[in-house]
């Protein structure tokens, strides 16, 4: 149950991302900065926070021993989840990112089959390939028919263009987030701390945000102010708290599939907290009886998950 609310804290700290990622997008603000921008100030945390004690060096010394498998996860799982997450944030308001965001739990499950797990057979262990846990597939087609809802005023409303730009960046992001994570806790085996992991996939993929950075600064000039500030607030709620509480869950429950697809599932919070943010922070339009109902429909499989994995737990 321990991993359970600190997935559900992340799924708060996390909404942040949605909710000013948006507002720095109705003020003019690329979205290119908003995404680079967010890694390079938590870079800084990271280092603040593992000062000392050879945290930093056994970090280097992991990524030395396994340097070409960290580069392209840390990549999978930071890149290409948050460059096409920000960039959907265009096309959307923020509870309906949030809300098509919540496919990685679905996706999560999906991945399963692509790792292993060391199963003792008459005293020795043998590498089994991981099968996809049913119940919790079926349990998370349940938050997936819940986005649908979701989406559909807005296909009834919008050009397939917006549509399209609005939803396929949110699905590779999808599966991306699960797919890093997984891989990188994977290379690691245990050997770093949750802020380690995470300062890891920071450092190597922090070329590809530095080149980001100066694409955006070659077409739209140095950011403005506020998207600096809440650049550097997304990267502190969403770069280092929310990520840190849900790295830390996952890896509590890394070696039981169910347990994780359930962990992953807590996500959908996110919907919820940015459905708030944006009526508060941004006085945004309440959504419609479809988003609504949809809405409910993902928070009760989400329920559903969470139950689930306590009884798994007992």
């Amino acid at each position: 149950m321990k991993s359970i609310i600190l997935g559900i804290l992340s799924s708060l700290f996390f909404a942040s991302t949605f909710v000013l990622n948006r507002q720095m997008d109705l003020f003019g603000g690329d979205w290119i900065f908003s995404a680079s921008l967010r890694y390079i100030f938590t870079l800084p945390f990271l280092l603040i926070i593992l000062y000392g004690k050879n945290n930093i060096k056994k970090v280097i010394f992991e990524i030395k021993n396994n340097f070409k498998e960290w580069f392209i996860w840390s990549n999978v799982g930071f890149v290409l989840f948050y460059a096409p997450l920000t960039f959907a944030g265009n096309y959307g308001p923020s509870w309906l990112i949030a809300g098509t965001w919540q496919v990685t739990i679905v996706a999560g499950i999906l991945v399963t089959p692509l790792f292993y797990s060391m199963i003792e057979n008459n005293g020795n262990l043998e590498k089994v390939r991981n099968k996809i846990p049913k119940k919790s597939l079926f349990i998370s087609l349940i938050i997936l028919f819940g986005i649908l809802l979701m989406q559909y005023s807005r296909i009834t409303s919008v050009s397939i263009n917006d549509l399209v730009l609005g939803f396929i960046p949110v699905i590779i992001a999808a599966f991306s987030y699960p797919l890093g994570n997984r891989k990188t806790m994977e290379i690691s085996g245990g050997k770093l701390t949750t802020f380690q992991r995470i300062l890891g996939m920071t450092l190597c993929s922090m070329p590809a945000w530095i080149l980001l950075l100066f694409y955006g600064l070659l077409r739209s000039g140095i950011p403005n102010n506020n998207q600096i500030m809440q650049s550097f607030i997304v990267a502190l709620f969403s770069g280092i708290i929310a990520t840190w509480l849900f790295f830390k869950a996952t890896d509590i429950v890394r070696k039981d599939m169910k347990k994780l697809a359930a962990v992953e599932s807590t996500q959908s919070g996110e919907i919820v907290f940015s459905v708030l943010g944006e009526l508060i922070l941004l006085g945004g339009a309440f959504p419609d009886i479809f988003a609504n109902l949809g809405l409910l429909v993902v928070i009760f499989g989400m329920v559903i998950h969470s139950t689930y994995s306590s009884k798994l737990s007992n």
